[in-house]
C-alpha cells in the first residue's frame, strides 16, 4: 500500500509544543496509510529531523520569512510546488505566516489545505497589524481548519471560521514519562542537582514564555531558598541570547542552568522538584502535560488554556489565587506542603493518561483520509 503523504509546514522541527504534539501523533499512527513530510523554514536541523527520517518522513527547506526576502521566498514556494505536484494535502502549523504557502496551494487547486491554530496571542505589539492582515488574507485559502481549543480557533480563524474548526486535542505518550525513583536519582546525580531545590521550565525563549519575569521570580526565591536552582530546557526564540547573557552573570553563582534543546526530557522532568509555566499566553502547553505525566505538579499563570491543564490544588497551582498571590508563593507552597504535593502527583499521572494519542489519531485519519 502506498501511503497518502501530507505536507506539514513548520518553522523548525525543534521541541516546541506544536512540533511535539505532531510527533506524538506521527509515532503512533499507521504510517503505511498516512505519512508526514515536513516543509521547514530554517537551514539549521531541528531536533526531531533524524527521527522523522527514521519514520519515513522527508524534510524540505525554505528560507525564513522576512520582509526584505519576501519576493524571493514566494518564488521558492512556487518552485517547490512545481517540483512536487504529488502533494494534495497541506497542513500548516505556522499560524498566519503560512499564508504564502496556503495561497500557492490554493492557486494550484490542492484539495486539502489546512491551518492549525496552536496559540492565541494577547495585547498589541509591532507585529499586531501584520498578523491581523495575514490572518484575513489566509482564511479564504483554507479548505480545513484545525485547533487545539476554541480560544485559539477564534484567534486564528475568527468567530465564524472557528465554528467549523476541528478540535484536535494535544496528546502525549504518558508512558514515556512514568516516574521512576532510579531515574530521578540518576538524573540528579548526572546533572549536579543533588541537594538542590530544582525549579524546572521547558520552552523556547520567545516573548510569550516570559523568561524575564521568571528570572525576577527566581531571584526572590533565592532570598528564601538559597539552595534553589533554575533549570531551563529549550532553545530558540528572540530572547535566548539575552537570557543566556543574564544567566552567566557572576551574581547568580551558577544557580541558573540553560540546558538547550534536549531529547531526554522524559528523564529530566523526573529530576525536578517543581515545574513552572509563567507564560503570558499559550495555546495548549504540552510541556505541562509531560511534567504531569511524570508526577510533577505544575505552577502556571491563570491563563485560559493553562487552567484547562492545571486544576488548582488538584494537579498543580494556578496563580494568582486566594492565599497564593505570586509565583514565589506558589513554589514555596509546593515545598512546604509535601503531603499535598504527593496527592497532586497521583492526580497528575491519572490526568496525563487522558491525553493519550490513540483516540485523536483516529479523528485525524478520518479528516485527512
Amino acid at each position: 500500500m502506498t501511503p497518502q503523504r501530507v505536507l506539514m509546514v513548520f518553522t523548525i522541527m525543534n521541541r516546541g509544543g506544536a512540533e511535539t504534539m505532531v510527533m506524538n501523533y506521527y509515532r503512533h499512527m499507521d504510517r503505511s496509510r498516512l505519512q508526514f513530510d515536513f516543509l521547514v523554514h530554517r537551514e539549521t536541523p531541528g531536533i526531531y529531523e533524524e527521527e522523522i527520517r527514521r519514520l519515513g518522513g522527508r524534510i524540505y527547506r525554505l528560507p525564513p520569512i522576512t520582509l526584505r526576502g519576501l519576493a524571493a521566498y514566494q518564488e521558492k514556494i512556487a518552485a517547490f510546488f512545481d517540483g512536487h505536484p504529488e502533494y494534495r494535502m497541506v497542513h500548516g502549523h505556522c499560524s498566519e505566516l503560512g499564508y504564502w504557502v496556503y495561497r500557492e496551494a490554493a492557486a494550484r487547486n490542492i484539495p486539502f489545505i489546512a491551518a492549525h491554530a496552536h496559540s492565541s496571542p494577547v495585547g498589541i505589539d509591532k507585529n499586531s497589524l501584520f498578523r491581523f492582515v495575514l490572518k484575513h488574507l489566509m482564511r479564504p485559502c483554507l479548505t480545513h481548519r484545525f485547533t487545539c481549543n476554541e480560544l485559539c480557533g477564534r484567534w486564528l480563524f475568527g468567530r465564524r471560521g472557528a465554528r467549523d474548526a476541528i478540535v484536535v486535542r494535544n496528546a502525549i505518550d504518558a508512558g514515556r514519562f512514568t516516574y521512576s525513583p532510579e531515574v530521578r536519582e540518576r538524573v540528579r546525580k548526572e546533572m549536579g542537582w543533588e541537594g538542590r531545590l530544582v525549579v524546572g521550565h521547558i520552552g523556547n525563549f520567545s516573548w510569550p514564555k516570559n523568561h524575564e519575569f521568571l528570572l525576577r521570580v527566581f531571584r526572590a526565591l533565592l532570598a528564601v531558598r538559597p539552595d534553589a536552582l533554575l533549570a531551563l530546557v529549550g532553545s530558540g526564540g528572540e530572547g535566548e541570547g539575552r537570557i543566556r547573557q543574564e544567566a552567566e552573570r557572576p551574581e547568580w553563582d551558577g544557580s541558573i542552568r540553560l540546558l538547550g534543546g534536549r531529547d531526554d526530557v522524559a528523564a529530566l522532568v523526573q529530576g525536578m522538584d517543581v515545574f513552572v509555566f509563567p507564560s503570558r499566553f499559550e495555546g495548549f502547553g504540552i510541556a505541562m502535560l509531560e511534567a504531569q505525566a511524570a508526577g510533577l505538579p505544575v505552577v502556571a499563570t491563570d491563563w485560559n488554556s493553562n487552567s484547562e491543564v492545571v486544576e488548582h490544588l488538584e494537579t498543580g497551582l494556578v496563580y494568582p489565587a486566594p492565599g497564593i498571590p505570586s509565583l514565589v508563593d506558589a513554589v514555596r507552597w509546593c515545598v512546604e506542603n509535601p503531603g499535598d504535593v504527593r496527592r497532586m502527583a497521583l492526580n497528575c499521572v491519572a490526568k496525563a493518561h487522558d491525553y493519550a494519542p490513540g483516540p485523536w489519531i483516529a479523528k485525524i485519519v478520518e479528516e485527512l483520509g
